[in-house]
């Protein structure tokens, strides 16, 4: 496995932390800690509680993750 591969889920966002990190309730029943994408950034993305995302995990540590996509 390369550094480059991630592991896709979604989830739902649980609670917003200072700084742009997030709490998110994956569909598996496990919770990660995420922070946002630099395009959902620089687009200026609102993420809120109780949205729905897509999320891209590190194949070295499964507790952590980078949002991605907010779903509609």
């Amino acid at each position: 496995m390369s550094k480059e591969d991630c592991i896709e889920v979604t989830g739902t966002v649980v609670e917003k932390f200072p700084a742009g990190q997030f709490s998110v309730q994956l569909d598996q029943d496990r919770l990660v800690l995420a922070h946002l994408a630099g395009k959902l950034r620089r687009n200026r993305i609102r993420v809120l509680a109780g949205d729905r995302v897509t999320l891209e995990l590190s194949p070295y540590d499964l507790t952590k993750g980078r949002i991605t996509y907010r779903h509609k």
